[in-house]
């Protein structure tokens, strides 16, 4: 279908150069009106650095409650947010979540560039390189918190709660997960529970903040009140995050 030669169209672009042209007579580009007219960021800035377990904690959580709601802001992911990083960063938290491509960290807690140091494994297994990993924030830039995030039907959990159970090893290096995870499997046969793998998979996330909370080289930051490690678990029905235990007050 033709569109008219005096349809909406054309009365646009005729409206356009009719604007563009006024702006040149009162001594202004095309280019001026436009940089004018379109924001250098468009994605808002959350404030000062979080210098207190408590500050950081807080920032999470709101973040957390505006994904559940659809609020979301996407703070610093933009251009500006990337130049500004280029020479240094000082994330304000440190996050050890599953690989499970459903739990995102900075989309979870609705981050962007520089806020959070990220690290991901198969059902929160650690060893001595994720636990430095974890360390390097609080160790060398002062980040305040650490969360180790759990989830809602965790695939290696269950993969993991399967194998000991029936006493059959996995493949390749799924073992590893597997051996990793075997003192949650322990503790959660000791809880009981309606959901054995849900029950473990808890169980994983505490045993994995205990032991980070007390280590050698982080239980001297915790004690000052320097650094927070906090336990939580992400539901995939609500996208909320449940806080199982250190909390700073």
């Amino acid at each position: 279908m033709s569109v008219p030669a005096d349809g909406p169209g054309r009365r646009t672009l005729l409206a356009g150069a009719v604007s563009l042209a006024g702006a040149q007579l009162a001594g202004c580009s095309a280019a001026d009106v436009v940089s004018k007219a379109v924001p250098a960021s468009t994605t808002p800035t959350p404030g000062p650095f979080p210098d207190s377990p408590k500050a950081a904690y807080e920032r999470l959580m709101k973040g957390n409650s505006r994904w559940v709601t659809g609020a979301l802001e996407h703070p610093d992911r933009d251009p500006t947010r990337r130049e500004l990083l280029a020479a240094k960063q000082q994330p304000y938290g440190v996050v050890l979540s599953c690989i499970d491509s459903r739990v995102p960290p900075e989309l979870v807690f609705d981050t962007g560039l520089g806020d959070l140091y990220v690290m991901r494994t198969g059902g929160l297994a650690v060893g001595p390189i994720v636990t430095g990993s974890v360390e390097y924030g609080p160790m060398t830039s002062e980040t305040p918190l650490i969360v180790v995030l759990g989830h809602q039907r965790c695939g290696a959990v269950a993969a993991a709660y399967k194998s000991l159970r029936e006493g059959k090893p996995l493949p390749g290096n799924l073992q590893a997960i597997v051996a990793a995870l075997r003192p949650a499997y322990e503790q959660a046969a000791k809880d009981g529970g309606a959901d054995p793998v849900e029950t473990m998979a808890k169980a994983q996330v505490k045993l994995t903040a205990d032991a980070l909370r007390g280590n050698q080289d982080l239980a001297p930051l915790v004690s000052k009140r320097d650094l927070a490690v906090v336990s939580a678990y992400y539901s995939l029905d609500t996208g909320r995050v449940e806080i199982l235990n250190g909390a700073p007050a």
